[in-house]
């Protein structure tokens, strides 16, 4: 049996995004798809810098979020959290987009989360998209006129 993760494609922050497309806009990915398995692996080997430079904004970035792992049973779904902080247990933050499956939790609404919930993480720098590493591994799933799209919104992937 194939398992299916949500993939939550909107980088919320990005006004122009927001309003020309679906905020809840998702992408069905098979849980052992090679390329998703590296842009996790990726962001995460990446956490600790992000986190770092998250805690100290340099000038010039903004619209720092976490990309998490949400479990509703079987069903996995992964939503942008903006904002967040990292508290004594782990982490806690909103989530930024509205559920399409799972059904034990709605957007705008506080979670807490651990270090291995974190799937991805992002920020804005001089208009440019940096991390979001999980978005530029469903490019391969997306129509040509999607990945445009989000090229012109900062993705260099």
């Amino acid at each position: 049996m194939k398992i299916f993760l949500l993939f939550l494609l909107a980088v919320v922050g990005t006004t122009a995004v927001a309003q020309q497309r679906d905020d809840n806009e998702i992408v069905l990915v098979e849980s052992d798809d090679p390329e998703m398995v590296a842009a996790i692996r990726t962001a995460r080997e990446g956490l600790d810098t992000f986190l770092k430079l998250a805690s100290a904004p340099a000038a010039n970035t903004s619209e720092y979020r976490l990309k998490v792992m949400v479990r509703d049973g079987e069903d996995t779904e992964h939503f942008w959290v903006m904002p967040f902080q990292q508290t004594a247990t782990g982490f806690s933050g909103t989530l930024a987009n509205d559920p399409e499956v799972i059904t034990n939790v709605e957007g705008g609404q506080e979670i807490q989360f651990s270090r291995d919930d974190i799937s991805d993480w992002g920020y804005e720098r001089g208009g440019r998209q940096v991390g979001s590493y999980t978005v530029c591994a469903l490019f391969k799933n997306m129509s040509a006129e999607q990945v445009d799209y989000y090229r012109k919104y900062g993705f260099d992937c």
